[in-house]
């Protein structure tokens, strides 16, 4: 039997629905909703005249929100085919988008140095903040409150205080550039990852937002790590981080040691993670679509593979950092 076309090109960026579900967006310029247990593809928007950047989903207003190289970000739902809304305003490519508690406001930051507020109801533009060498690569909602996390190419991290978009806060500067970024839900801490070439950068940085000083920093990828998360509460608090040296590594989030390792050869370039409570990690790649990985403790097996509609059972010992 045949199945439908997942994506014909790479997966740049992956959203959390619900276990079994994987919201994604790729070169190929569209946004897929794929049942991965079921090997069925429950949705797909096109529209954007340009590869998408970003994903992010609103379970509040029930929203799919994708940004795109074309300047846009568009918000789309289940079974309609045609964007509800255009939030229209960045010069140059949107590079990250993030949305409140209440889904009532999204955050979006570009290469063309601003981060602004968006009202989802009405997709007008409520304030913004261009700082000069600003270019944004990620933007996260620090949960329970006003603020957002800002992370750029310009090496720094910032805190915006969304009811005026002023910054709030600087991090103490890294030294490469800062790819991504995440936040607890109890907001006590962030991580970020760096861009790196050869060992050298290629790091995971957490940070105690009570303080914001480094509490430390999780070394060992030999290349840009593109994704880092904090994985699900457990006995044990980790982090995974997915890196360009076709890697995802899982971290004991406070003593920083490496529990476990698992390469995939043929990915090419990792750029996006997901995780949720059952165990799995999503992982985008450039060449095989998305990797389904089951977490077992600390340990990482292959499960599934899904690309162009396609699924099939992997069996893959995983490596542990030594």
């Amino acid at each position: 039997m045949s199945r439908p076309s997942v994506h014909s090109d790479a997966v740049v960026s992956l959203a959390a629905i619900q276990p079994g579900l994987c919201l994604s967006g790729s070169k190929d310029k569209s946004v897929a909703l794929y049942d991965y247990q079921n090997s069925r593809l429950e949705d797909r928007w096109t529209g954007h005249e340009r590869e998408i950047t970003k994903v992010c989903y609103g379970a509040s207003c029930a929203g799919i929100f994708s940004a795109s190289r074309d300047k846009t970000i568009k918000m789309w739902q289940r079974g309609n085919s045609h964007s509800l809304r255009d939030f229209v305003g960045h010069e140059l490519v949107v590079t990250a988008i993030h949305l409140n508690d209440d889904n009532t406001l999204l955050c979006s930051g570009s290469r063309d140095n601003s981060v602004r507020l968006w009202d989802v109801e009405t997709a007008a533009c409520l304030r913004e903040n261009n700082i000069p060498q600003n270019l944004v690569t990620d933007v996260k909602w620090i949960p329970g409150t006003h603020l957002v996390l800002q992370a750029g190419e310009d090496k720094e991290v910032r805190i915006y205080d969304t009811r005026t978009m002023t910054v709030v806060r600087n991090f103490i500067k890294k030294q490469y550039i800062q790819m991504s970024c995440d936040i607890t839900p109890d907001a006590s801490f962030c991580l970020t990852c760096s861009n790196g070439f050869g060992g050298n950068g290629c790091e995971a940085t957490l940070w105690d937002l009570k303080t914001y000083a480094i509490v430390h920093e999780f070394k060992g990828h030999r290349e840009a790590v593109e994704a880092c998360i904090f994985l699900p509460p457990s006995e044990q608090p980790m982090v995974a981080t997915a890196s360009r040296d076709c890697s995802v590594r899982v971290w004991d989030r406070d003593s920083k040691e490496c529990l476990s390792e698992l390469s995939i050869g043929a990915a090419g370039p990792l750029t996006s993670l997901i995780a949720y409570e059952d165990g799995s990690i999503l992982v985008g790649t450039f060449n095989m679509g998305v990797q389904v990985l089951q977490r077992s403790g600390a340990t990482l097996q292959t499960q599934v593979v899904f690309l162009n509609g396609s699924r099939r059972q992997e069996s893959t010992s995983p490596e542990f950092c030594l």
